[in-house]
């Protein structure tokens, strides 16, 4: 009696080949392309090529300089509070099903939103200066 089942002949499932053609094609193409690439360009560094270039001027200062932990503070609470407006999508498909029960969820999301806000606001988190 022959085998059933998804095995063919005692070898991997038919269905993964496809996976394993795409991952092979998806691996080689960038190698083989930055292979040839770098086979192909030329390569003549000298110090004018790998000088910083800022729009024609002389670099006036390092760029591994030190920033503020001001902006890092700014841009996390903009990608927080952006996230959290993601969430008022799903409700704006759905509002007519939901009904005064999803307009009170809402209300309590964006008042939880309006609470950080004005902590954030009190803090100084978003003054700029």
């Amino acid at each position: 009696m022959a085998p059933t089942g998804c095995y063919h002949r005692g070898l991997m499932p038919e269905g993964y080949v496809p996976i394993f053609i795409f991952l092979a094609v998806a691996t080689l193409f960038p190698v083989a392309t930055i292979l040839i690439f770098k086979l192909v360009r030329p390569a003549l560094p000298n110090v004018v090529k790998l000088d910083a270039y800022e729009c024609g001027i002389k670099a006036a200062s390092d760029s591994r300089g030190r920033y503020t932990v001001r902006f890092y503070i700014i841009a996390i609470l903009f990608v927080i509070f952006d996230v959290e407006t993601i969430f008022l999508f799903p409700w704006a498909v759905r509002y007519q099903k939901l009904g005064w029960f999803g307009v009170a969820e809402v209300a309590v999301f964006l008042g939880i939103l309006i609470v950080g806000y004005i902590w954030a606001y009190k803090k100084g988190a978003l003054e700029w200066v």
